[in-house]
């Protein structure tokens, strides 16, 4: 068994299939694992992660997938999310002593950033995705609706969209209101906020994000298996409507019972056989998909400027502040640094999804544009002095979940015969989360064992209405 692709999509259905008894060999073209939620370390020795990943409550599959790697302990959780306007009002979103749906309903009720119109309209929407049990009529439409066509049937306010609707799910979904299908936007809401106390508990990794793989690789040696990085695929050599063989550096070529591809839609199409039509109708079918981007910002201070783990903006360019030297703290190696008066500094990172309007800037302005929100945002941090900034961009950090993307999204069992997909962009029922490349990896790991004869089910349940709601669902 080849898993081409060492992101969470290709170490998830790895480290299944090679738990299942296959002996699995994995390439991944990078030095290191994770994909595009990983770490790399500077050269002066610090550690960076490209951006700043998240789990949920609601995430059931990638929580299991850490825990078979033995990563469950490198996450914190967090049951208080805080936000914070430009004025300076902050408001908190955190489970209070009811049960669910109405968990929510005090610390709603005191938000300060919105205004009681605003909580009035955004609890008519809720109730409306609560009556359909996560699902309106109006999500059935051919072409799918987007988010924002959703909420503006349901009469939100201008600021109820802006301060709360796109808040989350820019950050939850990598895209603007008006590109996103309505059906992610409601299932995010109905699984993390509605049906569940515990769905909306954020888990931040307390490790640089390359430390979570460390067991992905002991896992599949232990078993037969091998990883190999730094080997790029070059070729896909097929045969009467199967994969011969693969192609990698120097004319190698590689042979398996099957292949799963964890590769990005865009890069896979690239690799993909001219000569066969199963193989071209798979290249038009997923260049459908656009990408979106995501940018990062690191900030080191010479002082500490920030006291909560991290925080949420509103109205800003900049969505998430993350305080990186107290979530890592001092044991797991954070950026604490020390001026001439000993006082401690502080690594910041924060994070800009659906960053369009970054891509054209430089990396200057965009230290300023983000550096000038910050200090707005923090007083603390005025007074200090930056000591060192860096920019990650990333062009095509998921797919973007467009009104009727699931069209285009294909199953993980090809028609070319022995071959596989695994990828957030693949028919999950999920966006493009880590949640959605673990379930990916999984139902391509449930997908081989299926085709051997030898049925395996790996894809764990959704996290269980409980309260109220899972009286009526």
């Amino acid at each position: 068994m080849i898993v081409i692709g060492g992101g969470l999509a290709g170490l998830s259905a790895g480290v299944a299939l090679a738990e299942s008894g296959w002996r699995v060999r994995l390439f991944e073209q990078r030095p290191f694992l994770g994909g595009r939620a990983t770490s790399y370390v500077l050269p002066d020795g610090e550690h960076v992660d490209n951006c700043q990943h998240v789990t949920l409550g609601c995430c059931t599959n990638l929580e299991d997938f850490y825990r078979r790697i033995g990563s469950a302990g490198k996450i914190k959780f967090f049951d208080r999310l805080l936000f914070q306007d430009p004025q300076g009002r902050t408001g908190v979103m955190q489970a209070g002593f009811l049960p669910a749906p109405f968990h929510m309903t005090g610390s709603f009720a005191t938000f300060a950033p919105l205004t009681f119109a605003d909580k009035r309209s955004i609890a008519r929407a809720m109730l409306d995705i609560l009556r359909g049990k996560g699902h309106t009529a109006d999500l059935d439409e051919p072409d799918g609706i987007s988010m924002l066509e959703w909420l503006k049937c349901r009469e939100q306010t201008p600021a109820a969209i802006e301060r709360f609707w796109r808040v989350v799910l820019v950050s939850a979904l990598d895209e603007e209101l008006d590109k996103t299908d309505a059906r992610f936007g409601v299932d995010v809401f109905w699984k993390a906020f509605l049906s569940n106390r515990g769905g909306y508990r954020m888990g931040v990794p307390s490790v640089p994000l390359a430390e979570l793989y460390d067991g992905c690789k002991a896992e599949i040696e232990k078993r037969g298996g091998e990883v190999n990085l730094r080997a790029p695929l070059r070729g896909i050599h097929l045969k009467d409507g199967a994969i011969e063989n693969l192609e990698f550096d120097g004319g190698r070529c590689e042979t398996a019972d099957a292949y799963v591809f964890a590769l990005p839609h865009a890069e896979l199409a690239e690799l993909l056989p001219s000569d066969s039509s199963e193989a071209g109708a798979l290249r038009a079918q997923i260049m459908n998909i656009q990408a979106a981007p995501i940018t990062g910002v690191h900030f080191w201070f010479d002082r500490e400027v920030m006291q909560e783990p991290f925080v949420t903006l509103l109205e800003t360019t900049t969505q998430w502040i993350f305080n990186k030297t107290q979530l890592y703290g001092a044991e797991n190696g954070a950026a604490v640094r020390k001026d001439n008066k000993g006082d401690k500094g502080q690594y910041l990172q924060l994070v800009i999804s659906a960053s369009y309007e970054l891509l054209r800037k430089s990396r200057q302005e965009i230290i300023d544009i983000c550096l000038k929100e910050v200090r707005q945002a923090l007083p603390a941090a005025r007074e200090a002095k930056l000591l060192k900034a860096t920019v990650i961009k990333e062009a095509a950090a998921t797919f973007s979940p467009q009104p009727g993307v699931d069209r285009w999204r294909p199953i993980q069992q090809t028609r070319i015969g022995r071959m596989f997909l695994a990828g957030d962009w693949t028919k999950t029922g999920w966006p493009a989360t880590m949640e959605g490349a673990v379930r990916s990896g999984y139902l391509a790991a449930e997908a081989v064992t299926r085709s051997a004869g030898a049925a395996k089910e790996f894809l764990q349940a959704d996290l269980p209405p409980d309260g109220f709601v899972k009286l009526f669902v």
